[in-house]
């Protein structure tokens, strides 16, 4: 390592500082809220600092620091940062400051609430910037610590089955995913992410892996489809894939806005990560051979949780599908990858392709994070209330409100000139070029995510003002400026995406160069 050590900062500033609030105890609300909002903008400090420090669109990772940890086991201490993962940790400052924003309605054991969300940054941070397995593995588990009893603590009537259903989903497949990292571990002796891509593109992975196991029957190639959908197993439950989402609608909804918020714009995001990350560059092999298979299972969870979205009547639980389908799309183009096209004009769109997916994971994050604001809003100024068909007239009652939440729906239905559009156009793009049949069966859940969503909006702001609607107020001072402000980067990024594209660019050339054709 060399220089300041920013990524260990990173993760430690926010971990610290979660750890010195759940212990003051005897602090009222605003003290805590002041400090937790302070060692927030530390750790955004430390992100923008991170970015102008280093050289992004070098395509190689930046802010290295590697020391030994269990060498008798491959473990190392081993972080650094690119494209792909700082504008993951950006995302992170972004949405965990929404929520820490969308908290003023917490009253309740504050000073635990609040160091609880630091803690659940910081594991994301270390999960967003971690290079070796084990190190990545630990921040991937201890995330749903927090996660668990923010769920646990602070939801609704039903959140004790809802926090214990997502506590056991993700703790399986993640004990699935570390069989598989096993059979890899005891084949190569190697758990360094940069590493294990760089024997998979050379074609020696797995070889490797097959002269270890190779008396335990079966053939080489079975066992790289064995391990790889271990693995997958414990990304999918996470992003989450049908049919390993059923933890996600329950945990949605019964969990506090602010948490829910933190769940689908961040916490998601750790599976697909991990899909672009580790799975694409390691599992490129096994992947030629599936990849129509999933494929399949992308486009059943695209069409379908929009379809599922469309049935409901409660706004969360609706949201809550509308964030199954639009990482459902990330699912899609990560899989078409696996189509094995060579040639300049096929690396193009598999560019495009995988830039789109970046910018998914950061657009999705920002407006749906947006968006179950803007219902715990409508929760909290109507009592409680968030069914489809409670509300209506809300636009002659509260203008900038409506307009707010509306530019949000649009911008999460993809309407060209806002952020949604760019990342969905790109996929679409890619995907359309690399597997045609796997994006003309995507189609129509573009289509029905445009007809829930503009549904939402025709009860919930037109017609005659309801009685839930009659006392409603509109957000005022620091609140309408705090939503107006992810409102203001949708337009931002939907007309301007070079923004970040000019540092997933380099990075995403890099990803490409391991795969082998």
């Amino acid at each position: 390592m060399n220089g300041f050590p920013w990524l260990t900062c990173l993760t430690l500033v926010p971990l610290l500082g979660g750890l010195v609030l759940m212990g003051w105890g005897r602090a009222g609300t605003a003290p805590v809220r002041a400090a937790a909002l302070g060692i927030w903008g530390v750790t955004a400090a430390l992100v923008l600092g991170l970015g102008a420090s280093v050289d992004l669109r070098s395509g190689t990772l930046q802010a290295v620091e590697r020391y030994v940890w269990v060498p008798t086991l491959g473990v190392e201490y081993y972080v650094g940062v690119d494209g792909l993962g700082w504008v993951l940790l950006l995302l992170t400052v972004v949405v965990s400051g929404l929520a820490l924003f969308a908290s003023a309605g917490i009253h309740e054991r504050t000073h635990l609430y609040h160091g609880l969300i630091l803690c659940l940054v910081s594991t994301l941070f270390g999960a967003f910037t971690a290079l070796n397995f084990v190190h990545w593995f630990l921040f991937w588990e201890l995330s749903l610590i927090p996660a668990f009893f923010l769920v646990r603590l602070w939801g609704g009537p039903h959140r004790q089955a809802a926090s214990m259903q997502f506590f056991l989903f993700t703790l399986a497949g993640s004990v699935v995913m570390l069989l598989g990292f096993l059979v890899v571990l005891l084949g190569t002796g190697q758990l360094n992410f940069p590493d294990l891509a760089r024997m998979a593109g050379e074609g020696s992975l797995w070889p490797a892996v097959w002269d270890r196991w190779a008396g335990w029957g079966g053939t080489a190639a079975g066992l790289a489809l064995a391990v790889m959908v271990a693995v997958l197993v414990g990304l999918a439950v996470k992003v989450p894939m049908m049919p390993l989402h059923t933890w996600l609608p329950a945990t949605y909804t019964e969990a506090a806005t602010p948490v829910t918020m933190l769940l689908t714009g961040a916490m998601s995001k750790m599976g697909v990560y991990g899909l672009v990350r580790v799975f694409l560059p390691i599992f490129q092999e096994p992947l030629r051979e599936a990849w129509p298979w999933l494929v399949g299972l992308a486009v059943w969870t695209i069409v379908a949780s929009a379809c599922a979205a469309l049935a409901q009547r409660d706004l969360k639980r609706m949201l809550a599908y509308s964030s199954v389908n639009h990482l459902g799309y990330c699912l899609l183009a990560v899989f078409a990858l696996g189509s094995a096209r060579s040639g300049e004009t096929a690396a193009v769109h598999q560019g495009a392709a995988l830039n789109g997916v970046i910018l998914q994971m950061f657009n999705h994050g920002l407006t749906a994070a947006t968006l179950f604001w803007c219902v715990g809003l409508l929760e909290t100024g109507s009592g409680g209330r968030r069914g489809l068909d409670e509300f209506g007239g809300l636009r002659a009652v509260a203008p900038v409100f409506c307009g707010l939440m509306g530019i949000s729906a649009f911008a999460s239905l993809g309407l060209p000139g806002l952020n949604g559009f760019v990342g969905e156009f790109l996929i679409f793009r890619g995907v359309f070029s690399l597997v045609p049949w796997g994006a003309v069966l995507a189609v129509p859940g573009l289509l029905v995510t445009a007809v829930f969503l503009l549904r939402m909006m025709q009860r919930v702001f037109h017609g005659p003002v309801q009685p839930a609607c009659r006392e409603w107020r509109e957000p005022v001072g620091w609140e309408r400026w705090a939503l107006a402000l992810p409102v203001a980067g949708m337009l931002l990024l939907g007309l301007w995406p070079q923004l970040l594209l000019q540092f997933t660019q380099p990075c995403v050339m890099q990803l490409l160069g391991f795969l082998r054709v």
